[in-house]
């Protein structure tokens, strides 16, 4: 569910982002939210199921968080192969462009894991 809170939660209301960050994050009860909130634990619980609801849907339409998952193994070997570029030309050829590119590839893999 965090992870559908990561990519969506900007769709959600004010209401249902606070109710589903002290859910989820805060580790907060129905009934400790409903008494903060002053209203019933079945109101606070049916706020968080349509937050739920809601990301879940854009999800299914989009597939945003299926297709990062799937490319995170990809940037891993692409990080790995950089590293190892850099190992061998540091051990054998002291190119610092070879260098500074191998660097650059991790950097821009790093970021695109974010």
């Amino acid at each position: 569910m965090t992870m559908l809170y990561d990519f969506y939660g900007e769709l959600l209301t004010e209401r249902q982002k606070e109710f589903f960050d002290l859910y989820y994050n805060e580790d907060l009860s129905l009934a400790e939210i409903a008494e903060n909130a002053g209203i019933s634990r079945q109101g606070v619980r049916d706020v968080i199921v349509r937050a739920e609801g809601i990301m879940q849907e854009v999800e299914d339409k989009t597939g945003l968080i299926r297709r990062f998952e799937a490319l995170r193994p990809h940037l891993d070997v692409i990080q790995s192969a950089a590293e190892e570029i850099q190992t061998i030309n540091y051990r054998l050829y002291e190119d610092a462009h070879l260098g500074e590119l191998a660097q650059r590839i991790q950097t821009e893999a790093a970021a695109l894991k974010e």
